[in-house]
Protein backbone atom coordinates (compact mmCIF):
# COMPACT_ATOMS: atom_id res chain seq x y z
CA UNK A 1 0.00 0.00 0.00
CA UNK A 2 2.84 2.28 0.58
CA UNK A 3 4.46 1.78 -2.29
CA UNK A 4 1.15 2.26 -4.42
CA UNK A 5 1.15 5.48 -2.58
CA UNK A 6 4.56 6.80 -3.60
CA UNK A 7 4.12 5.54 -6.73
CA UNK A 8 0.89 8.05 -7.49
CA UNK A 9 1.65 10.55 -4.94
CA UNK A 10 1.24 13.42 -7.80
CA UNK A 11 -2.69 11.66 -8.14
CA UNK A 12 -3.03 12.62 -4.52
CA UNK A 13 -3.62 16.59 -5.07
CA UNK A 14 -5.75 16.23 -8.03
CA UNK A 15 -8.28 13.32 -6.06
CA UNK A 16 -8.27 15.77 -3.28
CA UNK A 17 -9.76 18.59 -5.60
CA UNK A 18 -11.85 15.62 -7.56
CA UNK A 19 -15.34 16.50 -5.46
CA UNK A 20 -15.01 20.46 -5.05
CA UNK A 21 -14.49 20.67 -8.82
CA UNK A 22 -17.40 18.11 -9.21
CA UNK A 23 -19.79 19.99 -7.28
CA UNK A 24 -18.58 23.43 -8.97
CA UNK A 25 -19.50 21.82 -12.48
CA UNK A 26 -22.52 20.27 -11.71
CA UNK A 27 -23.73 23.53 -9.54
CA UNK A 28 -21.67 26.33 -11.38
CA UNK A 29 -20.51 25.47 -14.69
CA UNK A 30 -23.86 23.77 -15.79
CA UNK A 31 -26.23 26.34 -14.65
CA UNK A 32 -24.15 29.28 -16.52
CA UNK A 33 -23.67 27.54 -19.35
CA UNK A 34 -27.34 27.49 -19.41
CA UNK A 35 -27.83 30.80 -18.77
CA UNK A 36 -25.39 31.98 -21.13
CA UNK A 37 -27.54 30.02 -23.73
CA UNK A 38 -30.46 31.46 -22.19
CA UNK A 39 -29.03 35.24 -22.42
CA UNK A 40 -28.69 34.45 -26.43
CA UNK A 41 -32.42 33.38 -27.03
CA UNK A 42 -35.97 34.91 -27.86
CA UNK A 43 -39.23 33.89 -27.31
CA UNK A 44 -41.81 33.79 -24.45
CA UNK A 45 -42.68 31.09 -21.66
CA UNK A 46 -45.79 30.43 -23.54
CA UNK A 47 -44.22 30.38 -27.03
CA UNK A 48 -41.18 29.04 -25.36
CA UNK A 49 -37.63 30.46 -26.01
CA UNK A 50 -35.16 29.25 -29.07
CA UNK A 51 -31.53 30.12 -29.01
CA UNK A 52 -31.25 32.02 -32.02
CA UNK A 53 -27.25 34.21 -30.52
CA UNK A 54 -29.42 37.45 -30.22
CA UNK A 55 -26.99 39.28 -28.79
CA UNK A 56 -29.59 42.31 -28.58
CA UNK A 57 -30.11 41.14 -25.37
CA UNK A 58 -26.88 42.34 -24.28
CA UNK A 59 -26.50 45.94 -26.44
CA UNK A 60 -30.00 46.88 -25.82
CA UNK A 61 -30.38 45.94 -22.23
CA UNK A 62 -26.93 47.88 -21.30
CA UNK A 63 -28.30 51.59 -22.56
CA UNK A 64 -32.53 50.25 -21.61
CA UNK A 65 -30.95 49.67 -18.06
CA UNK A 66 -28.15 51.87 -17.55
CA UNK A 67 -29.37 53.83 -14.53
CA UNK A 68 -29.91 50.91 -12.82
CA UNK A 69 -26.28 49.64 -12.99
CA UNK A 70 -25.10 53.48 -12.73
CA UNK A 71 -26.80 53.07 -9.10
CA UNK A 72 -25.67 49.22 -8.29
CA UNK A 73 -22.00 50.68 -9.08
CA UNK A 74 -22.30 53.69 -6.87
CA UNK A 75 -24.13 52.27 -4.20
CA UNK A 76 -22.16 49.05 -4.26
CA UNK A 77 -18.84 51.31 -4.06
CA UNK A 78 -20.21 54.24 -1.62
CA UNK A 79 -21.03 51.00 0.90
CA UNK A 80 -17.59 49.22 0.50
CA UNK A 81 -16.13 52.61 0.81
CA UNK A 82 -17.87 53.39 4.37
CA UNK A 83 -17.30 49.59 5.46
CA UNK A 84 -13.77 50.50 4.88
CA UNK A 85 -13.75 53.90 6.94
CA UNK A 86 -16.12 52.07 10.00
CA UNK A 87 -14.26 48.82 9.56
CA UNK A 88 -10.30 49.50 9.83
CA UNK A 89 -10.61 51.50 13.17
CA UNK A 90 -12.91 49.01 14.79
CA UNK A 91 -10.71 45.85 13.31
CA UNK A 92 -7.87 47.85 14.33
CA UNK A 93 -8.47 48.65 18.13
CA UNK A 94 -10.01 44.71 18.58
CA UNK A 95 -6.49 43.47 17.35
CA UNK A 96 -4.31 46.30 18.54
CA UNK A 97 -6.03 47.05 21.89
CA UNK A 98 -8.66 44.20 22.68
CA UNK A 99 -6.67 42.49 25.13
CA UNK A 100 -8.91 40.17 26.78
CA UNK A 101 -12.02 40.87 25.33
CA UNK A 102 -11.16 40.34 21.33
CA UNK A 103 -13.37 37.45 21.48
CA UNK A 104 -16.19 39.23 23.06
CA UNK A 105 -16.05 42.06 20.23
CA UNK A 106 -15.60 39.41 17.61
CA UNK A 107 -18.85 38.09 18.78
CA UNK A 108 -20.18 41.84 18.47
CA UNK A 109 -18.91 41.86 14.59
CA UNK A 110 -20.72 38.92 13.90
CA UNK A 111 -23.80 38.69 15.73
CA UNK A 112 -26.03 40.32 13.02
CA UNK A 113 -25.57 37.50 11.62
CA UNK A 114 -27.80 35.48 14.01
CA UNK A 115 -30.34 37.43 12.91
CA UNK A 116 -32.50 36.66 9.25
CA UNK A 117 -30.91 39.00 6.42
CA UNK A 118 -34.81 40.27 5.82
CA UNK A 119 -35.49 40.97 9.33
CA UNK A 120 -32.61 43.08 9.91
CA UNK A 121 -33.35 44.99 6.55
CA UNK A 122 -36.80 45.40 7.72
CA UNK A 123 -35.87 46.61 11.45
CA UNK A 124 -33.23 49.35 9.16
CA UNK A 125 -36.92 50.41 7.44
CA UNK A 126 -38.19 51.41 10.72
CA UNK A 127 -35.19 53.02 12.33
CA UNK A 128 -35.29 55.37 8.83
CA UNK A 129 -38.88 55.58 8.98
CA UNK A 130 -40.53 58.91 9.37
CA UNK A 131 -41.65 58.00 12.79
CA UNK A 132 -38.50 56.09 13.35
CA UNK A 133 -36.02 56.75 16.00
CA UNK A 134 -33.41 58.62 13.80
CA UNK A 135 -35.53 61.27 12.08
CA UNK A 136 -37.05 61.73 15.46
CA UNK A 137 -33.55 62.73 16.92
CA UNK A 138 -32.27 64.38 13.62
CA UNK A 139 -35.49 66.55 12.98
CA UNK A 140 -37.61 66.64 16.32
CA UNK A 141 -34.67 67.34 19.29
CA UNK A 142 -31.67 68.41 17.10
CA UNK A 143 -34.10 70.19 14.38
CA UNK A 144 -31.64 69.70 11.82
CA UNK A 145 -34.11 69.05 9.07
CA UNK A 146 -37.27 69.89 7.51
CA UNK A 147 -40.07 68.80 8.57
CA UNK A 148 -40.60 67.25 5.88
CA UNK A 149 -37.64 65.61 5.38
CA UNK A 150 -37.41 61.59 4.70
CA UNK A 151 -34.67 59.40 4.35
CA UNK A 152 -37.01 56.17 3.07
CA UNK A 153 -37.10 56.14 -0.36
CA UNK A 154 -33.69 58.11 -1.41
CA UNK A 155 -30.11 56.65 -1.86
CA UNK A 156 -29.00 57.81 1.30
CA UNK A 157 -31.13 54.66 3.24
CA UNK A 158 -29.91 52.43 0.47
CA UNK A 159 -26.33 53.13 0.75
CA UNK A 160 -26.57 52.93 4.95
CA UNK A 161 -28.81 49.70 4.97
CA UNK A 162 -25.90 47.90 2.56
CA UNK A 163 -23.31 49.86 4.41
CA UNK A 164 -24.61 47.64 7.80
CA UNK A 165 -25.82 44.56 6.53
CA UNK A 166 -21.90 44.13 4.98
CA UNK A 167 -19.59 45.35 7.68
CA UNK A 168 -19.09 42.14 8.94
CA UNK A 169 -17.73 41.45 5.70
CA UNK A 170 -15.12 43.95 5.75
CA UNK A 171 -14.16 43.86 9.61
CA UNK A 172 -13.61 40.19 9.68
CA UNK A 173 -10.83 40.10 6.97
CA UNK A 174 -9.41 43.15 8.28
CA UNK A 175 -8.91 41.88 11.86
CA UNK A 176 -7.44 38.36 10.35
CA UNK A 177 -5.03 40.71 8.85
CA UNK A 178 -4.05 43.38 11.40
CA UNK A 179 -3.79 40.34 14.08
CA UNK A 180 -0.91 38.68 11.93
CA UNK A 181 1.47 41.62 11.70
CA UNK A 182 4.87 41.27 13.74
CA UNK A 183 4.29 43.74 16.85
CA UNK A 184 8.29 44.24 16.42
CA UNK A 185 7.81 45.52 13.39
CA UNK A 186 5.56 48.80 14.13
CA UNK A 187 8.25 48.88 17.47
CA UNK A 188 11.19 48.96 15.48
CA UNK A 189 9.49 52.04 13.88
CA UNK A 190 8.95 53.84 16.29
CA UNK A 191 12.93 53.46 17.43
CA UNK A 192 13.96 54.49 14.35
CA UNK A 193 11.92 57.79 15.15
CA UNK A 194 8.95 56.94 13.30
CA UNK A 195 5.43 59.02 14.70
CA UNK A 196 2.59 56.76 15.36
CA UNK A 197 1.05 57.98 12.04
CA UNK A 198 4.44 57.53 10.49
CA UNK A 199 4.28 53.79 11.82
CA UNK A 200 0.91 53.18 10.65
CA UNK A 201 1.54 54.29 6.96
CA UNK A 202 4.67 52.67 6.60
CA UNK A 203 4.03 49.76 8.16
CA UNK A 204 0.66 48.53 9.50
CA UNK A 205 -1.15 49.87 6.32
CA UNK A 206 0.56 48.31 3.87
CA UNK A 207 0.76 44.85 5.94
CA UNK A 208 -2.89 44.84 6.21
CA UNK A 209 -3.93 45.43 2.34
CA UNK A 210 -4.71 41.75 1.65
CA UNK A 211 -7.50 42.10 4.35
CA UNK A 212 -7.99 45.21 2.56
CA UNK A 213 -8.83 43.86 -0.98
CA UNK A 214 -10.21 40.52 0.63
CA UNK A 215 -12.62 42.38 2.73
CA UNK A 216 -13.44 44.90 -0.52
CA UNK A 217 -14.15 42.29 -2.31
CA UNK A 218 -16.66 40.71 -0.08
CA UNK A 219 -18.33 43.61 0.52
CA UNK A 220 -18.79 44.94 -3.07
CA UNK A 221 -19.61 42.08 -4.98
CA UNK A 222 -22.57 40.78 -2.96
CA UNK A 223 -23.90 44.96 -2.18
CA UNK A 224 -23.42 45.46 -6.39
CA UNK A 225 -26.12 42.77 -6.92
CA UNK A 226 -28.00 43.39 -3.98
CA UNK A 227 -32.03 43.94 -4.42
CA UNK A 228 -33.19 43.65 -1.35
CA UNK A 229 -32.41 47.13 0.48
CA UNK A 230 -33.11 49.02 -2.70
CA UNK A 231 -36.31 47.76 -2.66
CA UNK A 232 -37.19 47.88 1.41
CA UNK A 233 -35.36 50.89 1.86
CA UNK A 234 -35.11 52.95 -1.84
CA UNK A 235 -37.78 53.98 -4.17
CA UNK A 236 -38.27 53.83 -7.95
CA UNK A 237 -35.33 56.40 -8.57
CA UNK A 238 -33.10 54.20 -6.06
CA UNK A 239 -33.53 50.63 -7.88
CA UNK A 240 -30.41 48.81 -8.59
CA UNK A 241 -30.00 46.01 -11.37
CA UNK A 242 -30.59 43.32 -9.49
CA UNK A 243 -34.01 44.54 -8.48
CA UNK A 244 -34.52 44.27 -12.23
CA UNK A 245 -33.30 40.67 -12.81
CA UNK A 246 -35.23 39.70 -9.81
CA UNK A 247 -38.27 41.37 -11.10
CA UNK A 248 -37.45 40.05 -14.95
CA UNK A 249 -37.02 36.44 -13.67
CA UNK A 250 -39.87 35.71 -10.94
CA UNK A 251 -42.23 38.82 -11.76
CA UNK A 252 -42.74 39.05 -15.95
CA UNK A 253 -40.78 35.71 -16.69
CA UNK A 254 -38.56 37.18 -19.23
CA UNK A 255 -36.01 34.78 -19.05
CA UNK A 256 -33.18 36.13 -21.75
CA UNK A 257 -33.22 39.53 -20.73
CA UNK A 258 -32.68 38.80 -16.87
CA UNK A 259 -30.00 36.23 -17.82
CA UNK A 260 -28.25 38.86 -20.17
CA UNK A 261 -28.02 41.05 -17.57
CA UNK A 262 -26.81 38.61 -14.79
CA UNK A 263 -23.67 38.34 -17.20
CA UNK A 264 -23.39 42.16 -18.21
CA UNK A 265 -23.16 42.64 -14.32
CA UNK A 266 -20.81 39.66 -13.77
CA UNK A 267 -18.52 40.69 -16.16
CA UNK A 268 -18.94 44.41 -15.19
CA UNK A 269 -17.47 42.91 -11.24
CA UNK A 270 -14.87 40.51 -13.11
CA UNK A 271 -13.10 43.80 -14.60
CA UNK A 272 -13.59 45.66 -11.43
CA UNK A 273 -11.81 43.01 -9.80
CA UNK A 274 -9.15 42.68 -12.18
CA UNK A 275 -8.41 46.70 -11.82
CA UNK A 276 -8.55 46.57 -8.55
CA UNK A 277 -6.42 44.28 -7.86
CA UNK A 278 -3.83 45.63 -10.13
CA UNK A 279 -4.20 48.75 -8.61
CA UNK A 280 -3.40 47.50 -4.98
CA UNK A 281 -0.39 45.39 -6.39
CA UNK A 282 -1.55 41.51 -6.77
CA UNK A 283 2.31 40.40 -6.36
CA UNK A 284 2.16 41.85 -3.13
CA UNK A 285 -1.01 40.87 -2.31
CA UNK A 286 -0.19 37.33 -2.86
CA UNK A 287 3.59 37.26 -2.20
CA UNK A 288 4.14 36.41 -5.96
CA UNK A 289 6.90 38.14 -7.43
CA UNK A 290 6.74 40.77 -10.36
Amino acid sequence: MGRLIKRYRWAIPYVLMAPGIAWLAVFFVVPNVRMLQMSLSEGSVERGFTFTWDVANYTDNVVRFGENFQNSVIFGGLATVFCFLVGYPLAYTIAFRGGRYKNLLLFLVISPFFTSFLIRTISWKIILGDDGPFLEIVRDILHLVPTNFSVLGSAVAVVAGLTYEFLPFMTLPLYVSLEKIDRSLIEAANDLYASRWGAFRRVTLPLSLPGVFAGSLLVFIPAIGDYVNAELLGGPKTQMVGNVIQARFLAQNDYPTAAALAFILMAAILVGILAYARLLGTEQLTGGRA
